[in-house]
């Protein structure tokens, strides 16, 4: 057997030792290997190889290794941007698909950017102005070839509803400008940090659950907050909660006008009706791009030609023409709103940092390339911050626009500058359009745009896999439709990080058995194949062992102990005496965790019960070792598999006399 053989043994290398039975013992039916540590490292090894996992999993800097000096600082500077990577290669043919993507996504940016910019609470012009300099800044810095960049419908609600319930635009026009640019400020600021300190996991804890529940409440909150347009309502309640806006709806029926009725609806109609077209045909994409701007066209065309008759419809007005001027003397880091306007910030921020992410990551997947989620976070964030000097207010990829960008041909962010160049043109020519622009159709235009984010089928899925994770998205859901917006998403985040919680203070244990003709040990209760083994109970830990969860876990297990006595008592089988426990999964453990361990060992050594550990980890043999716990189990207290330890131990009883 080769009983005496020490059976944890030190390597440098990454060789298996073998324990080879001694000739003069019975011979189990397989060779036993022992365990070996890993290679040895110092502790400022460990920390460097800990902290390269933690903020550099992609290995960022693998490109420079072994260049010259010149080469690496070209290798920094296409690192830093992006640009300077992919334009040497471009190219004429290149530049007529752009040329298309960009004019297309343009048609859909300029309506979409006024009415975003009115679901924030900010003039009009603002969300022009959103749209002209963020882009060019992305087109240098971004890595994403298909993100459009500009205003969206969630950030936008966001800001108009927390900076909402500090400041009203209609009362402090000035003040509501300055904490929009501000928040702004902080919301590149906070991006830009992220990406610069690699500490993109953070944005992780808005689970896909969460932003489900999140997105379609904030549709419905939204879609009904245009009612106050689509039934040309004067006075209109500035809440953001069902109750107050269904109220405010039902309370304002005098103010109703049938005019801005028929038509916001007419156009809302032909707006859903060309989506819908889209939708089931992608190659007519461009039917519910131009679907906006035109509906723009002819909706100011009809109130400029019956304006003697039309006075029931309310109006854009005047939009000043003229590039975006410097908001960097309204940027505010004191008084008593910055809480406000951080805070705001900070919401927006991650809001609007997960979508440009997520989306530029799902376009990148269809063609096959990568986006580096950090450059991302840098790009995003000081294309915000340069917005917060030349007043603009919170921008990202637009999953809308980028998806217009992508039908349309886009080959590179060089869209985003055509796009660009045409709301240049229109902010120095074609304001005047705007002045009988009517406020319904802007209405009409947001509906459109935050109906798609009602993803009914995603919830119905999350509710057949995982029902915490549907518990998450209904809280985010009636959260943000029945008390606010913020509050609901910090719900939502609340029962996420609850679920984490859960998981790692109530890990799971399983109850092996052995699958018949083989050595593989698997679930009694998922395989109906698997039996038990006499005189064995195994146990399967699947979570590391921590401060948090070790109490649970020694309790667990000593009532997997009692639970199977009783069943060994009631069918007559063989005494328990071995409780092997399969460590596969434990993937770290901290000293609590040892304790636990060594306690577990003396209350199961005096109900005379030996405990076995199998197939620790390389950390966790480690620290088991240099806590000197290895010692006090003894020759047989550790094997490589479950196999080896039950064929192992059963040979020794076997030699017993």
């Amino acid at each position: 057997m080769g009983v005496n053989s020490n059976r944890v043994e030190d390597f440098s290398s990454h060789e298996t030792s073998i324990r080879i039975p001694s000739t003069n013992t019975i011979s189990p039916p397989m060779e036993i290997h022992s365990v070996c540590l890993p290679p040895k490292k110092t502790t400022l090894q460990k920390l460097k190889h800990r902290l390269s996992e933690i903020f550099f999993p992609d290995d960022p800097l693998y490109r420079f290794k072994n260049q010259q000096w010149c080469k690496k600082l070209i290798l920094a500077l296409q690192f830093l941007f992006p640009i300077l990577q992919w334009g040497p290669d471009y190219n004429l043919k290149l530049f007529r698909s752009d040329i298309i993507s960009g004019l297309t996504i343009a048609s859909l940016a300029i309506p979409q950017g006024i009415s975003y910019a009115k679901l924030a609470n900010l003039p009009p012009i603002v969300g022009l102005y959103s749209s002209f300099v963020p882009p060019l800044i992305y087109s240098i810095l971004g890595s994403s070839r298909h993100l459009g960049v500009g205003p969206v419908s969630i950030a936008s609600l966001v800001m108009g509803s927390m900076l909402g319930e500090a400041v009203s635009y209609s009362q402090g026009p000035i003040l509501y400008l300055e904490l929009a640019f501000t928040a702004t400020f902080f919301a590149g600021l906070f991006q830009a940090s992220l990406g610069l300190l690699r500490l993109g996991f953070i944005i992780d804890f808005l689970s896909k659950a969460t932003l489900v529940g999140f997105m379609a409440g904030a549709a419905v909150i939204v879609s009904l907050q245009q009612l106050k347009g689509l039934l040309g309502i004067v006075h209109f309640t500035s809440k953001m909660q069902f109750i107050p806006v269904m109220s405010s709806v039902f309370n304002q029926r005098d103010e109703w006008s049938w005019k801005t009725v028929v038509m916001g609806f007419s156009f809302l109609v032909f707006l859903l009706t060309t989506r819908q077209i889209s939708m089931r045909k992608p190659k007519l994409f461009w039917v519910s791009a131009a679907a906006p701007l035109t509906s723009v066209i002819l909706s100011t065309l009809i109130v400029f030609c019956l304006k003697s008759k039309a006075h029931g419809i309310s109006i854009i007005g005047h939009l000043p023409k003229g590039l975006n001027p410097p908001s960097s003397n309204m940027l505010s880091f004191n008084g008593p709103f910055l809480a406000v306007a951080i805070k705001t910030g900070l919401v927006t921020g991650i809001l609007s940092l997960t979508e440009g992410i997520a989306v530029g990551r799902t376009f990148a997947a269809l063609k096959n390339y990568q986006v580096d989620g950090n450059k991302e976070m840098m790009a995003i964030g000081f294309m915000n911050i340069a917005g917060s000097c030349t007043s603009c207010y919170v921008t990202t990829g637009s999953f809308s626009r980028s998806a217009v960008n992508y039908n349309a041909g886009a080959q590179s962010a060089v869209s985003n500058v055509v796009m660009a160049s045409a709301v240049l043109v229109t902010l120095l020519f074609l304001m005047p359009l705007f002045y009988y622009t009517p406020n319904v159709i802007l209405a009409a235009i947001i509906i459109t745009a935050v109906i798609g984010l009602i993803d009914y089928q995603a919830a119905f899925r999350l509710w057949k896999v995982d029902k915490l994770d549907f518990l998450a998205c209904s809280c985010s859901f009636f959260g943000v439709l029945f008390i606010s917006v913020p509050l609901g998403l910090a719900i939502a985040v609340g029962v996420s990080v609850f679920k984490i919680l859960l998981h790692v203070t109530r890990p799971n244990t399983v109850a092996m058995g052995n699958i018949p003709g083989t050595h593989i040990y698997q679930s009694l209760n998922r395989y109906r194949e698997a039996l038990r083994v006499s005189s064995f109970l195994i146990l399967a830990v699947e979570s590391p062992i921590y401060f948090a969860n070790s109490t649970y876990l020694q309790e667990r297990i000593l009532r997997w102990i009692r639970e199977e006595e009783e069943w060994i008592e009631a069918n007559n089988e063989s005494t328990l005496k071995c409780i092997i426990l399969d460590m596969t999964a434990v993937t770290a453990i901290d000293t609590s965790g040892i304790d636990m361990v060594c306690e577990l060992r003396k209350i199961l050594e005096k109900q005379s019960l030996q405990l076995v550990l199998a197939n620790p980890v390389g950390s966790v043999t480690e620290k088991l070792h240099q806590s000197k716990v290895l010692e006090s189990f003894g020759l047989n207290g550790l094997y490589l598999t479950v196999g080896e330890a039950v064929a192992d131990i059963s040979a020794l009883w076997k030699a017993q006399p």
